[in-house]
């Protein structure tokens, strides 16, 4: 299977092409669908359980990820230094930033693990009905250790991304789905004498699963950098210049996500202040809405990584041509799931009309189809936002990321989502703030990519070897 794997990465595309984009974008995409279908399919075996376990694992599942995406925000900019020191062909560099990407995800994994004696007073802040609440509080417990095997699968997930070599992450992330899905099945329901344990099986399995992942990519790593002579054992320690810079830029791309993360897990907790039942429709929405938005979150991390090489190599001109590709293949994309959001969405919603509370669940369908036809109209402009505001990241542009994203997750969400719920505008007043959210988060990013700026951008230091003989 590894040598397969080589052999597909080899295969040379003109730089700039579309199939240079697809190269490294297809296994990425199919990677990022696997973790997707992954969630989806927890959400369907939790929904058997009961509404109220599937209206409590989207908040518990949100707070889990915003107490780890600073960390993850600036684990994952490990990428865009490795990608432009591969465009740059300093393969020691390449190994020095590797390592500083794995300290920072362990630290701010191992951080994280004392959020467990909060949650209790976090959940109950959120306000949601006391069954609900322990159902939270259970699931985030026993969630909370993935952020180490998460953060460390995104940083060793750079190194195959930058180098073009993404079918191995590809596979890795198919058989961590497949995993997870067998575990989760196992776990929630019992599987022979051992007993099914509910919410807490979910959280296992998918901590199980992520740590199997790491483990995998790191032994390819590992297996890749002593053939191809990245030096990982001499390049090994901590290189404060090197770190220093990744802080520089990598803290506010983290505090991007804390802030962008952050505003959604809020919007959550606050729809869960109108009732379960609206807060498990949105959930149920949201779910949905990852299968089309969470794969485009995968040519996101292509347009990195080949923004990066542009710029690493000094060819901004190429990584401009890149850029619209992937945005009119993503634009197809969520295009295509917004007919079906509109046109057939009983068939999504099939899974989850199953289980103990049929009745319950076949009452909130006529809801969750009303929210779909939200995400249909501004499912365009998530691949705005996700295509062109991870080009201009990719370059090295993060404050702009940052600002931006606090403007439009809290004033332009948040805010509106109290005003709408205090004054009695319900769901539909929740929903057409995230909506206008979105709109304008897509056409802000378009205006700043166009605006260039990125273009004459670095994160890398200038090699003091580049113009001698």
């Amino acid at each position: 299977m590894a040598d397969t794997i080589d052999d597909q990465q080899t295969n040379p595309a003109p730089a700039g092409s579309l199939r240079e984009l697809m190269h490294v974008a297809f296994p990425l995409v199919i990677s990022a669908g696997s973790l997707s279908l992954m969630n989806v399919v927890d959400r369907i075996f939790l929904a058997q359980l009961s509404i109220d376990a599937l209206a409590a694992a989207m908040p518990a599942a949100m707070l889990s990820w915003t107490s780890m995406s600073l960390a993850f925000g600036m684990a994952g900019y490990t990428n865009a230094f490795v990608s432009q020191y591969e465009g740059a062909g300093r393969k020691d560099r390449v190994a020095a930033a590797m390592w500083q990407g794995i300290f920072v995800a362990l630290a701010g994994g191992i951080s994280l693990l004392p959020m467990i004696l909060f949650a209790p007073e976090i959940f109950g802040l959120m306000g949601h009905a006391a069954h609900v609440q322990q159902l939270e509080i259970e699931y985030f417990s026993w969630l909370c250790p993935v952020a180490i095997p998460t953060l460390l699968s995104t940083v060793l997930t750079a190194f195959f991304t930058a180098r073009k070599r993404t079918a191995v992450v590809m596979w890795v992330n198919i058989g961590t789905s497949l995993l997870n899905a067998a575990a989760a099945y196992s776990l929630i329901f019992g599987a022979g004498p051992m007993p099914g344990l509910g919410m807490k099986g979910a959280a296992i399995g998918t901590v199980l699963a992520q740590s199997l992942g790491a483990v995998c990519l790191a032994a390819l790593m590992f297996r890749d950098g002593k053939r191809e002579g990245y030096r990982f054992r001499e390049n090994f320690g901590f290189d404060l210049e090197l770190i220093r810079r990744m802080i520089r830029f990598g803290v506010p791309n983290g505090i991007q996500m804390l802030l962008d993360v952050g505003s959604f897990t809020v919007f959550i907790a606050l729809v869960g202040r109108l009732g379960t039942e609206d807060q498990a429709a949105t959930n149920l929405a949201f779910t949905l809405n990852s299968l089309a938005f969470v794969p485009m979150i995968g040519m996101g991390t292509a347009v990195v990584t080949l923004v990066g090489h542009r710029v690493g190599e000094r060819k901004p001109e190429l990584a401009t041509r890149t850029v619209w590709i992937a945005f009119a293949l993503s634009g197809g994309y969520m295009l295509l799931f917004a007919l079906i959001y509109l046109s057939v969405p009983g068939v999504i919603l099939y899974p989850f009309m199953h289980g103990d509370e049929v009745a319950l669940f076949e009452a909130m369908e006529p809801t969750v189809i009303m929210l779909l036809r939200y995400v249909a109209l501004y499912t365009f402009f998530d691949a705005m936002a996700i295509i062109f505001g991870s080009a201009v990241r990719g370059a090295g542009d993060t404050m702009f990321s940052l600002i931006f994203t606090v403007v439009g997750g809290w004033l332009l969400m948040v805010a509106p989502t109290i005003w709408a719920i205090r004054n009695g505008y319900g769901l539909h007043g929740c929903w057409i703030a995230v909506s206008v959210t979105v709109i304008v988060m897509g056409l802000g990013f378009l205006f700043r990519f166009q605006q260039g700026h990125w273009k004459t951008m670095q994160v890398i230091e200038e090699d003091p070897l580049e113009g001698l003989p």
